[in-house]
């Protein structure tokens, strides 16, 4: 007799169904797990020996085989313990087998018998319930497996309570759904001195998911700026807090309580390496540009990254996915993202400060700087200088808007996003806009059209920054509640475009 299980294994944040199946038959004893599996899994068997054995449930003297189906599908990850105690325990009859079999197991076990919390539980929900099965998982992943809402999901503390379920002694609950509450805004841009400016470019690229750089001599404010960013973004939508979800839950970050409908916010050093941003490592593994998928990317001291590094954010820019290929692995990742750059304007920082220039402006501004490529500048939407706070601005009490006034402008240009590109599913934002549907959207009257043109013959603006500035005045005028793209509206886009293009 063959006993089958199932559980699943992960590809990127597809995770694709893997039948456990276990053979008890005679010969002399042995523990074998066979199908491609990783360290982890080999390992397995082990304690899934100890947590039976604290059960007072004895292996019987006989030649255990357990295959992981498809056989040429590499088995990562200590999610399979609990899929294989369920084969095991079918196998030698005290469970019956058609209830497992109608059940998507993960879960690692301890010595003692315990469920242990693993990664990629969201992903298992979703592959349950198109394949129409329940979930089985620890408890500490009840809450984030039961938001998919499609498919049963039953948590579960110990082995021994998944025995008294599958033997009728004592029914597992199905789990309930869990989210964390949006936190209070402890960050207000209130707290910024000055800078009117940049935080109004805040605002314009909160409200179209615009890639904005900060150029600014230390001190100036940029990473306090990028700081409060998060509390003037609106939350997410359902189907955006669960894409996002699925990556965070493959990299182990959800908390106990479920998802979240807050936007991520990752801050990555600038010592981090490709593997660590774009994606890849053991197992090609999401990398920040993907845990910030929906959320904002925030690089402080840009130019100091890699090369090499920058250049990777080219691509996943334009696609709003990355793909990580490696020998072993070839996995996508969704990356839709916003860029938030942060520059001294040179080594030193203070080339705009006439009481500490040093002798080789403006020649070093042009060598630091000049570590952005100039396609990859190009993608910048916004750009913007964030001169020193003047003293006499660091003593008023109350400086500008506060966070929350500012965040119900941002939610009504969103809201008016969302009900413009209701049916055009690759299109949420102002951001995504290109083609036929930009040239519908945010074309320009004549006036606002001729302003337009005349800029870009003037300082050379690309095709690419040519469509960027109308997507940015479109966004202006949806945080206007203008239908239509005005000359002002066009006039205050270029103006965050002219900087780019006099330094490339």
């Amino acid at each position: 007799m063959v006993a089958r299980a199932y559980t699943v294994a992960f590809d990127g944040i597809e995770a694709r169904t893997v039948e456990v199946q276990c053979a008890v038959a005679p010969g002399l004893p042995a523990f074998n797990v066979v199908g491609l599996p990783d360290k982890a899994v080999t390992e397995a068997k082990e304690r899934v020996r100890a947590a039976l054995s604290s059960m007072a449930i004895a292996l019987p003297s006989k030649r255990i085989t357990i295959n992981l189906s498809p056989a040429d599908l590499p088995k990562e990850g200590s999610h399979f313990d609990l899929p294989i105690a369920l084969a095991l325990l079918a196998a030698i009859d005290i469970i019956p087998a058609d209830q497992i079999e109608s059940t998507v197991a993960l879960g690692e076990l301890s010595l003692d018998g315990k469920l242990i919390k693993v990664v990629g539980a969201l992903p298992a929900a979703m592959t349950a319930a198109a394949e129409d099965r329940a979930l089985l998982c620890p408890k500490a992943c009840g809450a984030e497996a039961a938001w998919v809402g499609a498919t049963q999901v039953l948590a579960a503390g110990t082995l021994t309570e998944v025995l008294q379920h599958y033997t009728g002694q004592n029914r597992l609950i199905a789990a309930d759904p869990g989210e964390i509450e949006r936190p209070p805004v402890v960050k207000d841009l209130r707290e910024v001195k000055g800078q009117e400016r940049a935080k109004r470019a805040l605002e314009i690229a909160a409200a179209g998911r615009h890639h904005i750089l900060m150029i600014g001599s230390p001190g100036s404010g940029k990473s306090m700026l990028a700081a409060r960013l998060p509390g003037i973004l609106p939350q997410m939508t359902a189907a955006e807090a669960l894409e996002t979800s699925m990556v965070h839950s493959l990299s182990g970050l959800l908390d106990d309580s479920g998802i979240s409908r807050t936007r991520p916010f990752r801050e990555p050093h600038h010592t981090a390496s490709m593997p660590a941003i774009v994606g890849g490592g053991r197992g090609a593994k999401p990398g920040e540009i993907s845990l910030a998928h929906n959320g904002v990317l925030f690089m402080d001291e840009f130019p100091e990254y890699n090369r090499s590094v920058l250049e990777t954010l080219r691509q996943p820019i334009e696609t709003g996915d990355v793909v990580v290929a490696r020998a072993n692995a070839h996995v996508r990742y969704p990356s839709r993202f916003m860029l938030v750059a942060a520059a001294n304007p040179c080594k030193c920082g203070y080339m705009a400060d006439p009481a500490r220039a040093c002798a080789r402006v403006p020649q070093c501004g042009d060598d630091y700087l000049g570590r952005i490529s100039g396609p990859l500048m190009d993608r910048f939407d916004l750009r913007i200088e964030v001169p020193p706070v003047a003293y006499s601005d660091l003593d008023l009490q109350e400086s500008g808007e506060s966070s929350e006034t500012v965040a119900q402008r941002v939610q009504a240009a969103r809201d008016i996003q969302t009900d413009r590109y209701a049916d055009h599913p690759n299109a949420r934002v102002n951001a995504d806009i290109e083609g036929s549907l930009l040239e519908e959207v945010a074309t320009p009257q004549p006036d606002a059209k001729n302003l337009l043109r005349t800029v870009a013959e003037r300082f050379g603006l690309s095709a690419r920054g040519y469509h960027r500035v109308l997507r940015v005045a479109r966004t202006i005028a949806d945080l206007e509640g203008s239908e239509h793209i005005e000359k002002p509206h066009i006039a205050e886009a270029v103006s965050y475009r002219i900087l780019s293009a006099q330094q490339s």
